[in-house]
């Protein structure tokens, strides 16, 4: 459980929010508590100033500090708080409780509220506190009464502090249930996201058991969907693999059988002396061993080239030439079945290529479309230029190869013909060997087809390669 994808992501995904939130709800305490100190402190300067103002007036009115007494009285009535006067010369000459004045100012008071100036002079400090709720001032606050304590700091009102801790607590309070929701929305969501891994991983499991048929349900078009995809195609394309495997075995098995059981055959009437050893039994016998040859070099040639061990020699050679050597090689059984060979071709085309290799896949292109091209039908070659790139495309008038075959003509051992009847075709190699040659080339090959009009197989080259000797 431990070393899972989900308990790892659930680690970090809290962490990161407990430590997203916790830091916002600590730089929030601190930008609160500052704002509301600030607060606090701009209110009681203001508060300040208004007595420093009030009292800077009755001074100016008398010219002294007379009468300022009942004057002090009323702010402290008013304002709940305790107010203190002193003189220049640091003499108590007014308090709001009345218990204090003639006594001197301690050498605590060192912070006073403010300080009362008139014409430049100073003629007065002004020292402001709100005395302790529930308690006798005068013991609790000024236990010394012939000395006077230094009122407590600002902000430290009991109102003020009661409201600041209550901002705090919903803070805090907010920021827990905020991580609570964030850790269960988290299980959650990590539910929903893994849980297509999970159940990939299973498909994975049993696919390696041997199950190829396992596929999995794509239920998004995230990540995740897309890699569910690429899993089902994995799988499509490991069952196609399988299937291709079994039939490669079961076709190379079906085309050695039949030539080894006539070789067989005959060599055992010849052994029994029920046959006679005569030329057309020889060479019968060396037909059938020309056909195993022939299916020998054809599957070690189609294994080169799909090792990329094919060596292609390159040289520059006219199109045409190519295709009129390729057609010669046909030539004589076209006509015998009535097959008109067309070609349309530049004349002047050179391209870089193995001449031989390129002329095996036009006599493969070819003979597939000889194979499927009923009498009097026609065969045509046709090239152009198309970019950088040379197109040939024989097209035939056969019967054309079912839209369901298509995607497979290239296949080892691939024939749409399920009866394999030579009569329509071979081995199933030659569209295999083409495709690989070309691709050897640096090119592509294609197949269109529609059934009852006819096929056509094409290729594209490079218009130039490298003339070296390439592996």
């Amino acid at each position: 459980m431990f070393h899972t994808l989900r308990f790892r992501l659930l680690v970090v995904l809290i962490l990161v929010v407990v430590a997203a939130i916790g830091g916002m709800a600590f730089f929030n305490n601190l930008a609160t508590t500052r704002m509301f100190t600030r607060y606090e402190e701009d209110r009681r300067m203001t508060h300040h100033q208004r007595l420093e103002r009030f009292l800077t007036q009755h001074y100016a009115q008398n010219e002294n500090w007379s009468g300022v007494q009942p004057v002090v009285e009323r702010m402290g009535q008013i304002t709940g708080e305790r107010v203190i006067l002193a003189d220049e010369e640091g003499q108590i000459i007014a308090d709001s409780a009345g218990e204090l004045v003639g006594q001197p100012v301690g050498g605590d008071w060192d912070t006073p509220s403010a300080q009362i100036i008139y014409h430049g002079t100073e003629i007065g400090v002004l020292y402001t506190y709100f005395p302790d709720q529930g308690a006798d001032s005068e013991s609790k606050v000024f236990p010394d009464p012939a000395r006077v304590r230094p009122p407590p700091p600002l902000g430290a009102e009991p109102e003020s502090m009661v409201f600041l801790a209550s901002v705090n607590r919903v803070l805090l309070i907010v920021a827990v249930v905020a991580a609570l929701s964030a850790v269960l929305l988290i299980l959650g969501l990590s539910r929903r996201i893994l849980a297509p891994v999970g159940a990939l991983t299973a498909a994975v499991r049993r696919m390696e058991a041997g199950d190829l048929g396992q596929r999995v349900e794509v239920t998004s078009r995230d990540e995740i969907g897309e890699l569910a995809r690429a899993f089902n195609a994995m799988a499509d394309g490991l069952a196609r693999l399988e299937e291709l495997r079994r039939n490669m075995v079961t076709d190379v098995a079906h085309e050695l059988r039949t030539p080894l059981s006539n070789i067989q055959g005959y060599l055992e009437a010849l052994q029994d002396g029920v046959v006679e050893p005569e030329r057309h039994i020889i060479d019968s016998l060396h037909g059938e061993a020309m056909l195993l040859n022939h299916l020998v070099d054809d599957l070690q040639e189609l294994s080169l080239a799909e090792a990329g061990q094919l060596r292609l020699r390159c040289q520059p050679v006219a199109l045409a030439d190519m295709v009129d050597r390729a057609i010669e090689s046909l030539r004589l059984r076209a006509e015998a079945k009535g097959v008109t060979v067309r070609v349309d071709l530049p004349e002047d085309l050179l391209v870089d290529v193995d001449p031989q290799r390129i002329g095996q896949v036009l006599r493969n292109l070819l003979e597939n479309a000889l194979t499927h091209t009923p009498p009097d039908g026609e065969i045509a070659i046709v090239g152009h230029v198309e970019g950088q790139w040379v197109e040939v495309s024989v097209r035939d008038t056969g019967g054309g190869i079912a839209a369901e075959d298509l995607p497979y003509v290239f296949e080892r051992f691939y024939r749409a013909d399920k009866s394999r009847s030579r009569a329509t075709g071979g081995a199933g190699l030659g569209l295999a060997i083409a495709r690989q040659l070309v691709q050897a080339h640096g090119g592509h090959i294609w197949a269109e087809s529609t059934e009852g009009e006819g096929s056509t197989f094409t290729f594209a080259l490079p218009i130039s390669i490298n003339s070296q000797e390439i592996r």
